[in-house]
């Protein structure tokens, strides 16, 4: 056996923590700035600061969109993992794992795929296997709700430039009543001016900040799931689809 397949037999016998690994770096890469930015007061000046709470809104949507991401993330590294598993059963003892799928074959998104094809193999009877809309319900099955992560994005964005619109609101409000004569009410006027400023800039600067944040998370868990389809198709053109073609399963 040569070295690359050395590789991946190990790979194929190690559960798969990639992409919950992954998830983990860059979640505690995130956290690590945020405490440094508490640390020298410009996350508690931006709370502080703005008096419309959309800032505070938009992280504690960001929070709850990271902690749906690390879900749908560790659900597809099972499917992944569960993926490796049914190939290694494949690759063992193929006639064996398609006549007992129901019980050898672990449970998952994947194993369900195979199961429907051993179904409709047996409903049909000899001839090529025909598996486009098995494999198209299967992708939107691992495709789950990660979808979630463009709205809840894009949601962030709009409550940054929500918060810009209401900071300049904020600041131009007393010009319309300015008296330039009086100094105090020019002092005042310019206190609130600075005030619906600093709306503006901290919640349009948490909305870019968390949009962009989210968007990387949900990249790299659609990568993952990318990965466990593409994975999926060749284990089931390559072994289970020919297999059953041949009649394997009877």
């Amino acid at each position: 056996m040569s070295a690359l397949q050395a590789g991946a037999a190990v790979r194929a016998q190690t559960p798969e923590q990639g992409p919950v690994l992954r998830w983990l770096i860059f979640t505690g890469l995130t956290l690590f700035a945020a405490v440094l930015a508490w640390r020298y007061g410009l996350l508690r000046m931006m709370l502080t600061s703005d008096r419309t709470y959309i800032s505070s809104a938009i992280i504690v949507l960001y929070i709850v969109a990271s902690l749906h991401c690390l879900w749908r993330t560790i659900a597809i590294a099972r499917e992944g993992e569960t993926g490796r598993r049914d190939a290694a059963m494949m690759a063992e003892d193929p006639r064996g794992a398609l006549r007992q799928h129901a019980a050898a074959l672990p449970s998952g998104a994947v194993t369900d795929h195979i199961r429907n094809l051993a179904t409709k193999a047996a409903m049909q009877g000899a001839g090529r296997i025909d598996q486009t809309l098995l494999l198209r319900a299967l992708a939107d099955r691992l495709r789950g709700s990660n979808g979630f992560g463009a709205f809840a994005s894009d949601t962030l964005m709009k409550l940054g430039l929500l918060g810009t619109i209401i900071g300049f609101i904020i600041m131009l409000a007393p010009i319309a009543g300015l008296d330039a004569a009086d100094k105090a009410a020019m002092k005042t006027s310019m206190g609130v001016m600075s005030d619906g400023m600093a709306v503006a800039m901290y919640t349009t600067l948490a909305g870019l900040i968390g949009s962009i944040l989210l968007k990387i998370q949900y990249y790299m868990l659609d990568a993952a799931t990318s990965r466990v389809f593409a994975d999926a198709v060749t284990l089931t053109e390559t072994r289970v689809a020919p297999a059953l073609e041949r009649g394997d399963a009877g």
